[in-house]
């Protein structure tokens, strides 16, 4: 849990920095003790925080330790309820109440920020008609006008988006690794507010954010390149995923500055914004800030986990835009990178892969970990 201290307060500098160049600060981490302890609100309160995002591997740690939802746990085994609906139960009230604290946020800023995420189950990744539904579900179980369904950008996740979109429920696109692959997600999202406009829904309440992940590129090119070993290889290692990042963002600025966008920005659209994931530095060699410094866009969302979030505030170097003068160094690295034998469509490929593995994996334990829980409450959970 955060405390906040004198230097993680926002008189401290980098935070408040941050949130001047137009980025968005939301914490990527969830939990009841942090609701219920007032730290979240202090937080938001003191800390700049803006928006949280939550995800499987989050609410496994939080609910798998038990810890602040043991009354929860044996209601729900008291009314025999399966296993997946107890999970659902508790992830939802958490987000529920995460929404509260951050309604005030949603208010002040149109709807832009004070907003929290929640997934569709793991599970249903490839199934475009049970994610539908799944996000559905979730919007009418949370009922707060601040959350976000989380939808992974899986080739089934796409036609999800626009019809999601189209329905008025506000959409974090999660899982995009890969250039093309965000061209698609800002597709289905335009073909998702044509819809809505079709159906005479109103377009200004309707948000969205891409989440690009950022550190997991390093990890997976940065391992090839030291296997070859050469000096250019070496050379490379922790450029590739800024590099991703910076040509996310060039797309971004081409697709929402284009005809088929200004129509919908006529009817009073909103952006569908990056927001930058997965930035906490996997590799110690590499300073701890380095996916938010040298990040810096306007009109972009930093979700940072905790670890994250105290190191900028303590030591994070904000020092204006770091992300549109770059784009012609983004494209050297990436054919630098390609030239040495490694292939970019291969690597976003199987992260996107591993990506939807790891959260069902995560959702799995805690699907195990409640039913462990129930069973002790006397109850089977089957």
């Amino acid at each position: 849990m955060i405390t906040v201290t004198e230097s993680t307060a926002p008189t401290a500098g980098p935070l408040e920095r941050l949130s001047a160049e137009g980025v968005s600060i939301w914490l990527d981490d969830l939990s009841r003790r942090r609701i219920e302890s007032g730290n979240l609100a202090e937080l938001v309160r003191t800390g700049n925080v803006v928006g949280v995002t939550t995800n499987p591997s989050i609410f496994q740690a939080a609910i798998g330790s038990g810890e602040g939802y043991e009354e929860q746990l044996a209601d729900l085994a008291a009314r025999r309820v399966t296993v997946d609906e107890a999970v659902r139960m508790m992830t939802t009230a958490d987000v529920r109440a995460a929404a509260d604290v951050l309604r005030p946020v949603y208010d002040a800023t149109a709807g832009r920020d004070g907003r929290v995420s929640i997934e569709v189950d793991p599970r249903l990744a490839h199934d475009t008609r049970a994610t539908v539904a799944e996000a559905k579900q979730l919007a009418w179980l949370v009922d707060r006008p601040n959350v976000m369904v989380k939808i992974p950008a899986t080739k089934a996740g796409l036609p999800a988006i626009t019809e999601v979109i189209g329905l008025g429920i506000s959409v974090n696109v999660t899982l995009i690794f890969s250039l093309e692959r965000y061209g698609e997600v800002m597709d289905a999202y335009l073909a998702g507010l044509e819809k809505a406009a079709a159906r005479g829904l109103d377009l200004s309440a309707i948000h969205s954010v891409a989440s690009f992940f950022v550190s997991r590129v390093d990890s997976e090119i940065d391992k090839r390149l030291t296997v070859l070993g050469s000096e250019e290889a070496l050379a490379l290692r922790g450029r590739a995923a800024l590099a991703n990042a910076r040509l996310a963002y060039a797309a971004y600025e081409e697709v929402f500055s284009g005809r088929r966008w200004l129509a919908l920005a006529g009817a009073k659209a909103t952006k569908q914004r990056p927001l930058w994931a997965s930035t906490g530095v996997k590799d110690p060699a590499y300073k701890d800030t380095l996916y938010v410094d040298e990040l810096v866009a306007p009109g972009t969302v930093n979700t940072m986990p905790e670890a994250t979030l105290k190191a900028v505030a303590d030591h994070g170097v904000i020092s204006g835009d770091t992300v549109t003068g770059g784009y012609a160094q983004a494209r050297a690295d990436l054919a630098a990178v390609e030239r040495l034998g490694i292939s970019y469509d291969e690597v976003v490929r199987r992260l996107e892969d591993e990506g939807v593995a790891k959260f069902e994996a995560a959702w799995q334990d805690l699907l195990d970990a409640v039913t462990k829980s129930l069973d002790s409450k006397g109850v089977d959970a089957e």
